[in-house]
């Protein structure tokens, strides 16, 4: 007599249930975390391309052992990353090119950030976070994230690579939208290589600027600024906010992808300090930052947020709680931001 797939599902000890199925999908994430980092180191989603290529070829084109990786694959290709066709051929799908390094839809940087020691050993020591609130990153390597970055410079090299790749992302999805053109004077506080402001002076030729960031990471704004064109209209302060003092005289104060990297009271420090360098003016704080979703819809900010407990000791924040931080510094949200990346424009009070 046959049985059903369920029957023997059940006689070999595996759940049927969905809920159950997609339980154990999320606790063996690990496990495809990795995976998804082989297929990275080994470039099958470029080397595939818009083709299609049999297990043979992908193995012989990367030196690997044609079974083994057949059984990686398979994996893959069953969470649609690629997809298997007759006799072991495997092609693209939306997720696999997301792993290309030239595609439009390309979170490359993203993957490797997600996938490398940096941020996955934390993860194994996840439990002291919620048991004590600190960073288990330290716990872990001995020192905070920006010191191991400073005295780790591929490492530091990588990240400013991908906080790079995510200030172009901000450039052409969101630039658009956020009305810089209002502002002759704009202070970039952590602005990285200047990338972000190029593009900004360079779609404003009457707009001038001030970058503010760690020495090591400012040192590479004035040759990017300076191949942009826009050079002569910025000012170049290496130096720490939480240290040396806020430029004056701008009437926009930017922070993108900055305060969420900080506990609260590290954010009431600064913007207090951005509050005394505005002083009398009527300049505009602007926070780009997470606006976190308050109920149990998907957001990826949720998942942000277990990154910024783990690794730096910062934290993603919902819209009231935005709220609180402006007031108890004497800003207030001067817009209606959306539950995502957003602009939270700020007027002083």
């Amino acid at each position: 007599m046959s049985t059903t797939h369920e029957e023997r599902a059940v006689a070999g000890g595996l759940p049927t249930d969905l809920h159950a199925q997609r339980l154990l999908l999320l606790a063996g994430a690990g496990r495809l975390a990795r995976i998804v980092h082989v297929l990275v180191e080994l470039d099958i989603a470029e080397r595939i391309g818009d083709g299609s290529l049999t297990v043979d070829e992908l193995a012989a084109k990367t030196g690997t052992h044609a079974l083994s990786l057949y059984r990686i694959l398979r994996v893959a290709a069953s969470v649609g990353i690629f997809k298997e066709g007759p006799e072991k051929v495997f092609s693209a799908t939306p997720l696999s090119d997301g792993l290309r390094p030239g595609h439009p839809g390309s979170v490359l940087p993203l993957v490797r950030y997600n996938t490398m020691d940096l941020t996955l050993r934390p993860f194994e020591r996840i439990l002291h976070s919620v048991r004590t609130g600190a960073p288990a990153f330290d716990e872990a390597f001995g020192q905070s994230f920006y010191a191991y970055l400073e005295s780790h410079p591929e490492a530091g090299e990588f990240f400013e690579r991908f906080m790079l790749h995510w200030s172009r992302r901000l450039i052409s999805e969101e630039l658009p939208k956020l009305g810089l053109e209002r502002f002759r004077r704009i202070a970039d506080l952590g602005g990285g290589d200047g990338g972000f402001l190029a593009e900004v002076l360079r779609r404003q030729p009457e707009t001038t600027a001030v970058l503010m960031d760690l020495p090591r990471v400012a040192a590479s704004a004035t040759a990017r600024l300076t191949d942009a064109g826009v050079a002569d209209r910025v000012t170049v302060v290496p130096g720490d906010f939480f240290r040396e003092q806020i430029p004056g005289d701008c009437d926009a104060y930017l922070l993108k992808g900055v305060l969420h990297n900080w506990s609260d009271d590290k954010v009431l420090e600064l913007l207090h300090r951005l509050r005394t360098a505005i002083g009398n003016s009527q300049a505009t704080l602007l926070v780009f930052d997470v606006v976190m979703s308050p109920d149990n819809r998907w957001d990826h900010g949720k998942f942000l947020d277990a990154d910024m407990l783990v690794l730096f000791g910062g934290r993603e924040r919902t819209l009231p709680e935005w709220h609180q931080l402006f007031a108890a510094t004497g800003f207030e949200l001067a817009n209606q931001p959306e539950y995502r990346w957003s602009m939270l424009e700020c007027r002083p009070i």
